[in-house]
């Protein structure tokens, strides 16, 4: 493990179930000396590219990666992991956890990492693992960070909230290198609310420039939405200090601003007319934004929190109102003080 960055952690076998572009980066970065780390792959040739050339030829061309990391396509070889990670889509992990029951020892950490909220149920990805693996001690990893940046090794600093303290300081051991800082918290909802809400909030802004209607109304999309997040947020009893931190605002920041993330293309693609079924034919990775904005609609009437921009691209992703008539009826809204609770 020479290219491995020397580390001591008592996470010494650390399993990370999902081999697109996100799961591989985090499986890049945990791999270093004293960890010996295996990536489960749902696609065989993306395993064998891995095991073979040391690169994921599918979800993250062009980017050498560690000899010492191992891919498999078999969930078994994820069995009794001293930690696992889990990436796979929002819309897949209950499949994918579901699979590891009766499998991991009591307490084994499963840090999640995916940002969306279950179509079927409404369900948060803390909500799925809890019903899945309660044995488990949940953790949400989640902040400003592209795939291709951690795989790189650029600088980059996440949200890591955790429910036990102790295990939490071991997670950030076994994650920390001098260019990847995950910061420690204890609100894991609150860091899941903002994972998921930026995704929409995404297509939104992708949309506006898609439009040509200019970065001051892409700004006050991006600080609308801000406060649309934390009402949410809220309102579900999670803490107001999170969504002003990298799970909220640096994730918000990072995912509306840069046309290389998958939900703002696919608004700037939908700005430009393209249609919602072409675009995603087109892609061979999620787009979590399209999933969680329907749900994310139900989730906020039921809780009775005004979510005006989430609410319009939610309407345009299921077909019930066209780009043009969800911008009119976000201009016609009626003017209010400035308030997050507005």
């Amino acid at each position: 493990m020479s290219q491995c960055q020397h580390m001591t952690t008592h996470f010494h076998r650390i399993g990370v179930i999902g081999g697109g572009a996100w799961g591989t980066a985090i499986a890049q970065m945990l791999c270093r000396d004293g960890q010996d780390v295996i990536l489960w792959c749902l696609e065989a040739e993306v395993a064998e590219a891995i095991n073979n050339t040391h690169e994921n030829t599918v979800f993250l061309p062009g980017v050498p990666l560690k000899p010492a990391l191992r891919a498999t396509t078999s969930l078994s070889d994820l069995y009794d992991q001293d930690a696992l990670f889990a990436v796979a889509p929002a819309q897949h992990t209950r499949t994918t956890l579901a699979a590891l029951k009766g499998h991991i020892k009591p307490g084994t950490p499963v840090v999640l990492c995916s940002k969306g909220i279950e179509l079927a149920t409404g369900d948060f990805m803390t909500d799925v693992l809890a019903a899945e693996l309660p044995e488990a001690s949940p953790a949400v990893m989640s902040g400003p960070s592209f795939a291709i940046d951690v795989a790189k090794g650029l600088p980059t600093a996440v949200t890591l909230a955790v429910e036990d303290e102790a295990i939490g300081a071991e997670l950030i051991q076994a994650i920390s290198t001098p260019t990847f800082r995950p910061y420690l918290a204890s609100d894991l909802l609150g860091a899941e609310i903002g994972g998921a809400v930026k995704n929409v909030l995404a297509i939104a802004c992708g949309i506006a420039l898609g439009k040509g209607l200019g970065r001051s109304a892409h700004a006050a999309l991006i600080a609308r939405g801000s406060a649309e997040m934390t009402r949410l947020a809220l309102a579900l009893g999670a803490e107001r200090e999170t969504m002003a931190g990298l799970s909220g605002l640096g994730d918000l920041v990072l995912t509306c601003s840069s046309e290389t993330s998958r939900n703002m293309s696919c608004g700037l693609a939908l700005g430009r007319g393209e249609s919602l079924d072409s675009i995603m034919a087109a892609r061979n990775s999620v787009t979590e934004g399209v999933a969680t904005a329907p749900v994310l609609r139900k989730l906020a009437a039921k809780h009775g929190v005004d979510m005006p921009i989430c609410a319009a691209v939610a309407a345009v992703i299921e077909g019930d109102i066209s780009v043009d008539d969800a911008i009119t009826t976000l201009l016609m809204r009626p003017n209010k003080a400035e308030s997050v609770l507005a």
